[in-house]
C-alpha cells in the first residue's frame, strides 16, 4: 500500500511540472504579463495562419520563433549565417520576415567590417517554401542608391521593410544620402517602388529627414527603424527618431495625404510627433493583432538603464485609435507592471492543455 501511493505522488509531482517553456497541467492560468518579454532590439513580429514569427538576429545569424502567443517564444529556428567574407559577413542587423507572393523573404541590414559601420548595406533571403522555417537562398544585396543605371554608386542602408499599396511593392528603409568616412552621419528616410521581393524598379526617393525639434538636438540627426501600420484607408510610416544609444529615442510619424498621386514624393507625407517615448527610450517597433484579431498591439526595444549603449530588451504593449484616425500609442508601461494578456490568449492557453 505505501509503495502504491508513493507511486502516486511521484506522478502527480510529475505532472505539476513540466518542461521550460511550457504550462504546468495543474498551475492556474496567468491572466497577465509584464514587460520585459526577453532580452533584444528591433522587434520584428508578422502573424500569419494563427502563429506569430518572431525574426531577430544573434551572432551574426538571422533566427525565427514560431508561437501560438505574442507574450512568448516557441519554437526557435536558425535561418541563415553571415558568410565568411563578402559585402555582408558582419553587422546582421533588424532582420525583417515578410510574405509575398507564396515566399516569404527577410530583409536584413549587414556590412563587410565596423565598428565604424560605414559599410551597412541591406540584402534579401527567400524561402524556397511557402514555410517560413524552411531552407532560404541568399538572394544578394538591393540597389538603394541613386545611379540611373542601378548597379554602381550603392549607399548605406539599414532597417528596410516592405509593403504592397493600390497593388504595387514598396520598400522604405533609412539611409545616408552620400557615403561617409564616419557612422556619425545624418540617416534619412528613403523610398522605392520594387521591380519584384529582390529587385527594385526605381532610384530611391527621400521623402523625410529629422528637421522637427523634437528629432533634433542630440550628438547626431536620425530617423531609421521604418514600419508601416494601416487603419481605414489610411497609411502611416512609424519611425525612430533622436540616437538609439540614449534615453532620447522615441518614435514619429509620416501619414500619407488624402489623394496623393505618388508615395515617392516627399510632399505625399505629412509629419508629426512624437507619438511614444519613454524613460529608458523607445522606438524600433513592429505592430500585430491579438490572436482574436480584436485588439492592435505595438512591440518596441527600450533600454535597460539610462547608461548610453545598447543594452536593450523588447517589450509590448496595447495601443488604440484617435477619432482622427491616428494611432493612439499612449505611454509606455512601467517595468513589471502587470499586464492583460493579449485577447484570445487564455482560450489558446486552454485548448493546449
Amino acid at each position: 500500500m505505501a509503495y502504491s501511493l508513493l507511486i502516486i505522488f511521484i506522478t502527480v509531482i510529475s505532472l505539476s511540472h513540466s518542461p521550460e517553456g511550457n504550462i504546468s497541467l495543474h498551475s492556474e492560468i496567468k491572466k497577465t504579463f509584464s514587460n520585459p518579454l526577453f532580452d533584444g532590439a528591433d522587434p520584428w513580429v508578422i502573424k500569419k495562419d494563427n502563429y506569430y514569427y518572431y525574426c531577430y538576429s544573434a551572432g551574426n545569424s538571422v533566427y525565427i520563433s514560431r508561437s501560438e502567443f505574442m507574450t512568448r517564444k516557441g519554437e526557435i529556428k536558425k535561418i541563415w549565417s553571415a558568410p565568411v567574407s563578402g559585402w555582408n559577413r558582419s553587422n546582421i542587423w533588424a532582420p525583417e520576415l515578410h510574405f509575398i507572393d507564396g515566399r516569404w523573404y527577410i530583409y536584413y541590414a549587414a556590412g563587410e567590417s565596423g565598428p565604424p559601420f560605414i559599410y551597412q548595406r541591406t540584402g534579401v533571403l527567400e524561402s524556397e517554401k511557402d514555410d517560413p522555417f524552411s531552407d532560404y537562398s541568399d538572394r544578394g544585396i538591393l540597389y538603394t542608391g541613386d545611379n540611373p543605371d542601378m548597379k554602381s554608386e550603392n549607399r548605406w542602408a539599414i532597417d528596410m521593410t516592405v509593403f504592397k499599396y493600390d497593388k504595387r511593392l514598396y520598400a522604405v528603409w533609412s539611409g545616408w544620402i552620400d557615403d561617409a568616412i564616419t557612422d556619425k552621419t545624418p540617416q534619412h528616410l528613403f523610398i522605392a517602388e520594387m521591380e519584384s521581393p529582390v529587385a527594385m524598379k526605381v532610384v530611391r526617393k527621400k521623402i523625410s529627414s529629422p528637421d522637427q525639434l523634437w528629432e533634433t538636438g542630440g550628438p547626431l540627426n536620425l530617423e531609421e527603424g521604418p514600419e508601416i501600420l494601416t487603419n481605414n484607408g489610411n497609411l502611416f510610416i512609424v519611425y525612430s527618431c533622436r540616437e538609439s544609444w540614449t534615453v532620447d529615442y522615441r518614435l514619429g510619424i509620416l501619414k500619407l495625404k488624402k489623394n496623393s498621386a505618388s508615395l515617392l514624393s516627399p510632399s505625399a507625407w505629412e509629419k508629426s510627433g512624437p507619438v511614444f517615448m519613454g524613460p529608458f527610450g523607445a522606438g524600433h517597433c513592429s505592430f500585430t493583432k491579438s490572436p482574436d484579431g480584436t485588439e492592435d498591439w505595438i512591440f518596441y526595444h527600450a533600454k535597460k538603464n539610462i547608461t548610453e549603449g545598447w543594452q536593450r530588451d523588447i517589450r509590448l504593449q496595447q495601443f488604440t485609435w484617435k477619432p482622427d484616425g491616428y494611432p493612439d500609442f499612449g505611454s509606455p508601461v512601467e517595468t513589471g507592471k502587470e499586464i492583460a494578456r493579449p485577447s484570445g490568449e487564455l482560450e489558446i492557453e486552454e485548448r493546449i492543455r
